[in-house]
């Protein structure tokens, strides 16, 4: 068997608040939605794609109880950057929008990373790696 994609489906409290995040962070929306229960973008080089889906809607279509996440996650995404300081760039514009900060920019052994939070409280690092 072979895989050819790889993608996130993720549930969003209120997609226009979603779709105004990510689209101030400079991602690309994946097509276009005209109803409010779903939003797509793309994240990075290989163009990972990151579904969002309202909550009866992504229950629905996986048979089961999917939610937005309160006091902890499942899964971290992170993005890497070609500096440290593009992640001060990073940290600075998630700011400027409001984004939530969880993790304050810091050295992590040779690498250089902080961690945000979209609106519905999804996870994200940004990460400076040398040689990555």
């Amino acid at each position: 068997m072979k895989t050819r994609f790889i993608w996130a489906n993720l549930v969003s409290g209120d997609i226009p608040k979603t779709i105004a995040f990510y689209a101030a962070l400079g991602f690309k929306q994946n097509g276009s939605s005209d109803n409010l229960t779903a939003a797509s973008f793309i994240f990075g080089q290989s163009h990972f794609i990151i579904n969002f889906f309202t909550e009866q809607r992504l229950s629905k279509q996986v048979n089961g109880g999917l939610s937005i996440p309160k006091n902890s996650n499942e899964i971290i995404f992170s993005l890497s950057a070609d500096s440290i300081e593009e992640v001060e760039k990073w940290h600075e514009k998630i700011k400027s929008i409001n984004g939530t900060i969880f993790s304050e920019p810091q050295k992590i052994e040779q690498g250089y990373t902080f961690g945000f939070t979209d609106p519905d409280n999804h996870r994200f690092n940004v990460l400076y790696w040398p040689g990555m």
